[in-house]
């Protein structure tokens, strides 16, 4: 994991020496989660519902020439689930999370743009907060906020998007949806045989030129 991190920096920051354009800024948008998962090797995969919390972000792109770039972010997100009834009784889930994305970057156009953004992320696991706990079971997901859960930490996958941007001089909002798959999950004891999340994002960015 250490050797992803390393090419990851490696690779952005060779892109930025070749880079015309720096802007840094803010993010900030919602995040739905769905979540599926399988007791066992070969049982049915089930289906649960996710949840839709607020995200933030820290934005550095880089605007090559030929319409494309690159950026970074650094994310703070809440995923998770709740596996409820008709009646609103069962297990809710949520984990806290500090995501990296790190994007290649398509544009199309000049002061509006169309944007289409592709890459892998990585993450690292702040907290897991089990909300409600009501259904015990061998078909249930188990706890993950208890101390002896010891959920997994680092949580990677791809990541794209599409969007609109618009330029006002060294300022630029764009406003995006965005798609994430999760390679990882958080189960470590072999307690459940599979739990993958994914993740519908709609955000709002403003950033500002910084370097010309």
């Amino acid at each position: 994991m250490k050797t992803w991190w390393i090419l990851l920096w490696i690779i952005f920051l060779c892109c930025c020496q070749v880079s015309a354009q720096t802007s840094i800024g803010i993010k900030a948008g919602y995040t739905s989660s769905s979540a599926t998962y399988r007791v066992t090797l070969g049982s049915f995969p089930r289906s649960v519902t996710g949840i839709t919390a607020p995200s933030y972000s820290l934005v550095i792109e880089q605007f090559f020439e030929k319409n494309a770039g690159a950026q970074i972010e650094f994310q703070w997100l809440t995923t998770g689930y709740a596996a409820t009834d008709t009646i609103n009784i069962g297990n809710e889930t949520h984990f806290d999370y500090l995501k990296m994305p790190i994007l290649s970057n398509f544009y199309l156009g000049n002061s509006g743009r169309f944007h289409i953004k592709l890459g892998p992320h990585l993450g690292y696991l702040l907290e897991a907060r089990d909300l409600r706990r009501e259904v015990e079971g061998e078909l249930v997901i188990p706890t993950y906020g208890q101390p002896a859960d010891r959920p997994r930490k680092i949580m990677y996958g791809l990541t794209a998007g599409v969007g609109l941007s618009k330029l006002f001089g060294k300022h630029t909002l764009q406003g995006e949806v965005r798609y994430s798959y999760e390679f990882g999950r958080p189960e470590s004891q072999e307690r459940i045989f599979d739990l993958n999340f994914t993740q519908l994002e709609f955000s709002l960015a403003y950033l500002f030129r910084v370097i010309q």
